[in-house]
């Protein structure tokens, strides 16, 4: 029997993707309790749990209650910034372990702080302008066009524009201002072409580089950013990095004092080099973990499942597994459909039979709506499917399968689904 067998388990937040935690705790033998606002029919990870409940994930006094109340031994969040600050304060009042603190998780989640700390310890980021001249300046002669307007404190996509003139920058400011809970908006220079994502795990002050994954966007639809298609693994820029930018990224995470947790770094690469323009100080919806578990022999959702019941991140020294550079290849590749309201979906099943496959996870379902205003966010992604394989030709080959098997119809009779990875893009960009 599991030793956690008969643990409670406290999940903030029952959005699709929630379910993950849900799933994994109650593997790990434990009692799950999901809490936020929504009704148990539009919080699928409340209708899995072992018990659902009607409170706000920022309703601080009251979850402390119910913890008290229903005696739970650890509080966990997923996949969403905006929670982790009300974490941190309700681990803290109930005296429960929490990964990072208050501080770091409201210097993590806005890219207005994080990206001067970037500066300071010689973390290469994508070059921005001073917001207050922009909108007050009556020409935009300092601005090199185009330029990416965004939220500093958002995510998933929400909130962002892409700016060719001064007109666009203001009306871009003016949208992103709208999601923005600090009314803080950011300017950066717009930037194409390769991107990556940088995974860390930290445990007990010690920082490791998990691995870097090609993060592959797609242009496929008009008037909105490109999206995210596929992440590949692993990376060939992860030399270069660990060799110029790894250790100025270490002094700035140990001058936050982060001990525990696991950060997440999306970069454009110029040059050869990346450039940060998003951190995470938390577990990703691109759900990593699963390539870790099978690729690494650990899995960062079932150490943050621990850390939360027990205060550490594992019952053994993460060093020992570390290998950033990974012997075999892998893949996430991500779905994205077309607003509207989904009819069926048609071939997981034949996607999850292709040798090399090792899970497809939904983040809508049949009957699901995407909303008009979901266009342009990562909320268009349907489906992510994960694979590795023992050669870059094999994955390529399987990916190519991938695609060949899934269809999404809506309550129109339309295709949703948007065009995906060009597998071909693989070619040169692994090690």
């Amino acid at each position: 029997m599991s030793s956690f067998a008969g643990k409670r388990l406290l999940i903030l937040g029952g959005s699709q993707i929630s379910c993950e935690i849900v799933n994994k705790a109650k593997e790990m033998g434990i009692y799950t309790f999901v809490t936020d606002w929504y009704p148990i029919e539009k919080s699928p990870a409340k209708q899995i749990a072992d018990k659902a409940l009607m409170i706000s994930t920022t309703d601080i006094e009251a979850i402390v209650e119910l913890i008290q109340r229903e005696q739970i031994d650890g509080v966990i969040t997923g996949f969403t910034d905006s929670v982790l600050p009300y974490y941190a304060l309700i681990c803290e009042r109930a005296g429960l372990p929490c990964y990072g603190t208050y501080e770091q998780f409201n210097v993590l989640i806005d890219k207005s702080s994080y990206k001067p700390m970037c500066r300071k310890y010689g973390v290469p980021i994508v070059e921005d302008y001073d917001i207050n001249e922009v909108i007050n300046s009556s020409n935009d002669l300092n601005i090199k066009y185009p330029v990416l307007v965004k939220p500093s404190d958002a995510s998933g996509g929400k909130g962002i524009s892409v700016c060719y003139n001064q007109s666009e920058l203001l009306e871009g400011y003016k949208k992103a201002l709208q999601f923005s809970e600090r009314k803080q908006v950011l300017v950066e220079r717009y930037i194409r072409g390769e991107e990556v994502t940088v995974f860390y795990i930290l445990q007990d002050g010690e920082i490791y580089l998990a691995t870097i994954a090609n993060r592959h966007i797609k242009q496929n639809q008009p008037d909105t950013i490109p999206l995210p298609v596929a992440y590949t693994f692993p990376s060939v820029h992860i030399q270069k990095y660990k060799a110029n930018i790894e250790p100025n990224v270490k002094k700035m995470f140990q001058s936050l004092k982060m001990k525990n947790g696991m950060v997440f770094m999306q970069c454009l690469v110029e040059d050869g080099e990346c450039l940060v323009y998003d951190i995470g100080y938390r577990l990703t919806g691109t759900l990593e973990y699963k390539l870790f578990d099978q690729m690494a022999e650990y899995n960062t959702l079932e150490m943050l499942i621990h850390f939360a019941i027990t205060g550490k991140m594992s019952d053994y020294s993460i060093k020992e597994k570390i290998e950033s550079q990974w012997k075999e290849y892998a893949c996430n590749v991500s779905f994205l459909v077309k607003p509207g309201k989904i009819r069926t979906i048609k071939g997981v099943d034949k996607i999850l039979s292709i040798p090399g496959v090792l899970d497809a996870v939904f983040a809508h379902k049949e009957g699901s709506e995407i909303p008009l205003n979901a266009k342009g966010t990562l909320k268009q992604i349907l489906l992510r499917v994960f694979a590795t394989s023992p050669s870059q030709e094999k994955l390529e080959e399987i990916l190519n399968n991938i695609y060949e098997q899934l269809e999404v119809v809506s309550t129109d009779d339309e295709q949703m689904l948007l065009a995906g990875f060009d597998t071909t893009e693989l070619r040169g960009k692994l090690t």
